[in-house]
């Protein structure tokens, strides 16, 4: 039975992937079991757990597909050719139906236990997003620890964003937020993109700290000097963007 008094009606979980198929079913087995936490709480009335395959090569799309089939809570969302991850994160938003969305990514960077303290948190301080931050980064390496020590740093200083960890992949947001946020990255850099736009319109966004859980399987590529190249070229395109935008969400 819907819980029509829930504080959000519906949310939804969105994992952009390619080449995941090792991580598929243990995705949505986790978002699954935060999902029936928070219908028993009384927080969410329902929920939807939606894969954004960006033309993987290898057995994700079947994998997705097959589950989907199965389970009606699951959907899959298909690219034709690769859109890297900014492309995938921004079909995920569109393809959300809920008023609260997360975005994550398939090889569960935090644990989802989490995701019923971050949407108390939002409840209870009326946030529009809820960004997490790893406690300990070093569990990735030592050199890219220092590239994002580096980078939320920029962030900072050319943004005036607060963010301790913006690229990590815990991105809880309010739906009314893309009535006016519309992201235009294509690379690594939309998560910045995300949080300094919203912000600027004057949306609250809350942090907090999550354990830190890195990859076991495969390799991330974040950290490659073509994404660098590209995550410096879409931020200069954001500071032109920026120019005579004015908060739109009166706090006061």
């Amino acid at each position: 039975m819907t819980n029509t008094s829930a504080p959000f009606d519906k949310l939804s979980i969105f994992y952009p992937m390619w080449n995941e198929e090792e991580y598929v079913e243990r995705a949505l087995r986790a978002g699954r079991r935060a999902c029936a936490i928070l219908i028993e709480a009384g927080d969410i009335a329902d929920y939807e757990l939606i894969i954004v395959d960006d033309a993987s090569t290898d057995g994700t799309a079947e994998i997705a597909d097959r589950i989907a089939a199965e389970d009606p809570h699951v959907r899959v969302v298909h690219h034709a050719k690769n859109r890297k991850l900014g492309g995938a994160i921004k079909t995920g938003f569109a393809a959300a139906t809920g008023d609260l969305i997360l975005y994550t990514d398939a090889d569960l960077p935090f644990d989802m236990a989490e995701l019923p303290r971050a949407v108390r948190l939002m409840i209870d301080y009326d946030a529009d997003i809820i960004s997490a931050y790893r406690f300990d980064r070093t569990g990735e390496g030592y050199l890219r620890t220092i590239y994002t020590f580096w980078y939320n740093l920029l962030i900072r200083r050319l943004f005036g964003v607060k963010a301790r960890d913006i690229n990590f992949a815990f991105k809880l947001c309010r739906a009314r937020v893309f009535e006016h946020v519309e992201l235009k990255s294509e690379g690594s850099f939309i998560d910045a993109e995300l949080v300094i736009r919203a912000t600027r319109l004057g949306y609250e966004m809350l942090q907090f700290g999550v354990d830190y859980f890195p990859r076991t399987r495969g390799e991330s590529t974040l950290s490659s000097p073509g994404i660098i190249l590209t995550i410096l070229r879409e931020m200069r395109q954001l500071r032109g963007d920026l120019d005579g935008i004015t908060p739109i969400v009166d706090r006061s």
